[in-house]
């Protein structure tokens, strides 16, 4: 950078941390620092948690992520991210329904009353893992736009990102996090559409729009994954499930399906970053719309950093709500060491404070942050059956351990590549992963069923013993 792309860009990284700091709200109590409530208890507005559910959800990774997919695979690969979107209203709906139908008060209060303690426990463990990814995978898309991997640049700016956003989580917790979203959410739309003026006249509408194949080698194969995952997905990320009981049911709902399909179409529409780079023999280089920002000129690649920055925010801010949550309030109950009570705002600030420092150990070790998605993805297909078959049980801890368990294997066995070549399907780059999501959730659901099946078996054969 030179003295005027330096000034520029990390002046904004300062305003725009200053800025947040200053018009975020204080919390005054435990109910609005893990809850998201105001001062005198009322929860969030339906706008309010819709804007945040869907800027919460469009990680920086995530629109980089659409942006390389576009590049690959044109508006295929776009449509592939995009649909994880989708995941969100569904999301909502089985929501609905466990709070209708259950009374639940949290995920882990549903699971402890179906499944026992211990899924309760492996669930726990699961989303820890999974806020844990999200520090260092947003920090380390900040850093890419002032410098490259290893440069002082890029970390300085992934920490000092990482310092303000912490900041102002400390400061209100959830309720913090949620009034941010909002201001975020408006400032993301508003420089996304900066970008679009600048790229779409630069191409062919039609062909900016038609580009890509829908074959499984051409990027359908990640399509296709993703709708798979869809059912499984969103349930080990606490930033998107904990906004599900903040407020009344039809309420959460409508923001839950709102939130999921302005999300779509967000993902999708940064997407044509990276097919106007397929389309104009942009390298994208792992990081498609610093590519086309810097082929576009200076303002193009300012734009594009205030979308990560934003995204990567609103993102960063609800990880550490979640991670203050989980370990101060979820896993004290799970454990029979507190009760209703709040613990202290004290208590979930120093947990903010240890993961703000922990999180970031990734970045600096180097890793990939599409796999971030895609794995962990996988990992968790065996929740799918969890929630979506519930209702044929009252009380069964087998059917989530064999269902979770066998999803965390083949997850596992995906990542060090043990899975066998014959579970492919197709020749496409995500080939082997969409056979491991299409086998493995069709295996996961006869491990949930098993154990029922073998209950109604048996009764009968006592029943026949009987007479």
């Amino acid at each position: 950078m030179n003295f005027t792309e330096a000034s520029l860009f990390w002046g904004f990284l300062v305003v725009y941390g200053a800025v947040m700091y200053v018009l975020s709200p204080k919390s005054k109590n435990a109910n609005s620092f893990y809850k998201g409530a105001d001062d005198e208890g009322n929860p969030v507005g339906q706008w309010s948690l819709t804007a945040s559910i869907f800027i919460s959800w469009i990680f920086a990774k995530s629109v980089t992520n659409a942006a390389n997919l576009g590049a690959a695979y044109g508006v295929t690969g776009g449509l592939a991210y995009a649909s994880y979107w989708l995941s969100i209203p569904v999301a909502g709906y089985i929501i609905y329904l466990i709070r209708t139908q259950t009374g639940a008060r949290s995920l882990q209060d549903f699971l402890t009353s179906r499944f026992g303690r211990l899924a309760s426990l492996a669930f726990a463990a699961a989303i820890l893992i999974r806020l844990y990814n999200e520090v260092w995978s947003n920090t380390a898309v900040v850093g890419g736009y002032f410098g490259l991997p290893g440069e002082w640049e890029y970390y300085g700016a992934a920490m000092l990102f990482t310092v303000f956003t912490l900041a102002y989580s400390l400061k209100g917790g959830l309720r913090s996090s949620i009034f941010t979203d909002v201001i975020q959410a408006f400032v993301f739309v508003f420089f996304v559409g900066a970008v679009l003026f600048l790229i779409v006249p630069a191409n062919d509408t039609s062909a900016l729009l038609t580009n890509g194949e829908f074959k499984l080698n051409a990027g359908f194969d990640l399509l296709l994954v993703a709708l798979l995952q869809m059912f499984s997905y969103p349930f080990h990320d606490p930033v998107l499930t904990d906004r599900g009981f903040v407020n009344k049911e039809k309420t959460m709902l409508k923001s839950f399906v709102v939130a999921g399909l302005l999300g779509f179409v967000a993902v999708f529409i940064f997407s044509l970053v990276g097919v106007h780079a397929r389309l104009n023999g942009i390298e994208a280089m792992g990081n498609a719309p610093a590519a086309v920002g810097q082929s576009l000129g200076l303002a193009a690649l300012f734009f594009m950093s205030v979308v990560m920055m934003t995204s990567a925010g609103s993102t960063l801010d609800s990880t550490f709500s979640s991670l203050a949550k989980s370990l101060a309030v979820d896993l004290p109950r799970l454990a029979k060491r507190a009760k209703d009570r709040l613990p202290s705002v004290r208590v979930g600030a120093v947990i903010m404070i240890v993961f703000a420092l922990l999180g970031n150990l990734p970045m600096f070790a180097g890793t990939d942050i599409l796999k971030a998605t895609t794995i962990s993805g996988t990992m968790v297909m065996g929740l799918a059956p969890v929630f979506l078959f519930y209702g044929f049980t009252r009380w069964s801890p087998w059917s989530f351990h064999l269902s979770f368990w066998t999803g965390l294997g083949l997850g596992v066995l995906l990542a060090v590549g043990l899975i066998p070549a014959s579970w492919a399907i197709g020749d496409g780059a995500y080939a082997m992963l969409l056979g491991v999501n299409a086998y493995g959730f069709l295996i996961c659901t006869a491990g949930f069923f098993l154990p029922l099946v073998a209950r109604k078996l048996a009764g009968r054969s006592l029943a026949a013993g009987e007479a």
